[in-house]
């Protein structure tokens, strides 16, 4: 009976009133639930955004002319991957494109074979060298020496 009596005296003492308590938890689980719908139409615009911006980059990298050339993806290196081994290899130069993706590309000794479109990549050329810097290079090498 006394221990009901001090919990009643803290209620009244803290001015809390059930009703107004119930009121309040009730809003802000409302607004709780108000945020969490927003933030998951919030990640669904993102995603779409994403995805158009990731496509858009896929499209345009896979028209593929003669005499180009490409990378050709390994695949038989998911197996027995290397830490940090490339998957890609070439650089292979396209000899015709054939309808439906099929591209036919040469070696480096000048044979040729086929395939998927969706396993080659466009091949970036480096920077170009300039020999007058390596020249110029080599001869402070050998002043050094």
């Amino acid at each position: 009976m006394e221990l009901e009596h001090k919990a009643y005296w803290a209620l009244k003492t803290c001015n809390f009133e059930p009703d107004e308590l119930r009121t309040n938890r009730i809003l802000q689980m409302n607004a709780l639930e108000e945020l969490r719908n927003e933030s998951y139409t919030n990640s669904l615009i993102y995603k779409d955004k994403t995805k158009i911006w990731h496509d858009a980059r896929l499209k345009d990298n896979k028209e593929f002319e003669e005499g180009q050339k490409v990378l050709l993806y390994n695949s038989r290196l998911k197996l027995f991957p290397g830490k940090l081994r490339t998957r890609w290899t070439g650089p292979f130069t396209i000899k015709h494109v054939y309808p439906y993706g099929v591209i036919e590309l040469w070696g480096k000794d000048r044979s040729s074979f086929k395939v998927n479109g969706h396993r080659v990549k466009r091949y970036e050329e480096g920077m170009p060298r300039d020999e007058r810097l390596e020249e110029r290079l080599d001869l402070e090498e050998a002043i050094e020496t």
